[in-house]
């Protein structure tokens, strides 16, 4: 999967809001229907773009509107996460989260009665999932082939550098019989059509790949994965309209960003091009 500058043709100029207020491409590759940030960062220099007390999937934080929002909506889908899981293993079994953050998807897929392991690279977020007794590695390599019935991917896949590596990494991880969980944003949506530029979930340079379901399907065929199942996640649309609202005008704008959010599920009705999906893939 070399997605090269000759496959790649401008699509958005966006904005770093967060850390550096800087401004990134996206690049469109047709084959993939996918959106590429360019320049891409280093290694060494990527992590700096993460070192904010607003990035909040790193902290349980409910200090602002935002984080209370955020960690709101997190509750409601973490059960929602947790019925899809058992939807497709009822027995349960043995669960990978990769990107686990703070640990709270473990914690309750735990309690609910699956055996847990958990990746988190972020030093800070490991702290607080182990405070919660949830034991994080910081990566993935250490962990057997064939290990898993579940692995789960919770809006981590659009920060990873090298997607090839990370798919034939997965397909190491999982039983022959097991499914991998992904949710990411979906620059298909409608609100990420209204807001453009703006768009919350393009977080730039932080979001490195920016996909649909045809970019799913297409890299997931590439190890022999076939699409299950298609779930949405509606409160994203209200959440990133809140932030959208901010980055374009400086200030939240809640009845906008609620009446953008309901548009955007609205029409996703008919299209289920909702502001996030989850992918549930399994071998073919």
């Amino acid at each position: 999967m070399n997605f090269n500058s000759t496959d790649l043709r401008p699509f958005l100029t966006c904005k770093d809001h967060m850390v550096s207020g800087e401004n990134f491409d996206l690049l469109h590759n047709s084959e993939y229907d996918l959106l590429v940030t360019s320049p891409k960062p280093t290694a060494e220099k990527l992590s700096e773009y993460y070192k904010s007390d607003d990035y909040i999937s790193h902290t349980d934080s409910k200090k602002t509107l935002f984080d209370k929002v955020y960690q709101l909506v997190k509750s409601i889908m973490l059960k929602k996460k947790i019925g899809l899981l058992e939807k497709h293993f009822p027995q349960k079994g043995k669960v990978l989260d990769i990107g686990a953050g703070t640990g709270d998807f473990l914690k309750m897929a735990k309690n609910s009665g699956w055996k847990i392991h958990g990746a988190e690279p972020n030093k800070k977020a490991r702290e607080l999932a182990r405070q919660k007794k949830i034991i994080l590695n910081e990566h993935t390599e250490n962990f057997p082939d064939s290990n898993f019935d579940a692995i789960t991917m919770w809006h981590v896949l659009e920060h990873i550098p090298d997607l090839e590596k990370q798919l034939q990494e997965l397909d190491r991880l999982l039983k022959k019989d097991g499914a991998i969980f992904v949710a990411v944003p979906n620059f298909k949506s409608y609100d990420a059509e209204h807001y453009q530029e703006f768009w919350a979930a393009y977080d730039v340079p932080r979001h490195l790949w920016h996909f649909s379901k045809t970019s799913i399907s297409k890299l997931f065929k590439k190890t022999n994965f076939e699409l299950e199942e298609i779930a949405p996640l509606k409160f994203d649309a209200y959440y990133v309209s809140l932030l959208s609202e901010k980055h374009k005008t400086g200030k939240s704008n809640v009845a906008k960003a609620f009446w953008t959010g309901f548009r955007s599920n609205q029409k996703a009705k008919r299209t289920n091009a909702y502001s996030s999906l989850i992918y549930v893939l399994k071998r073919h």
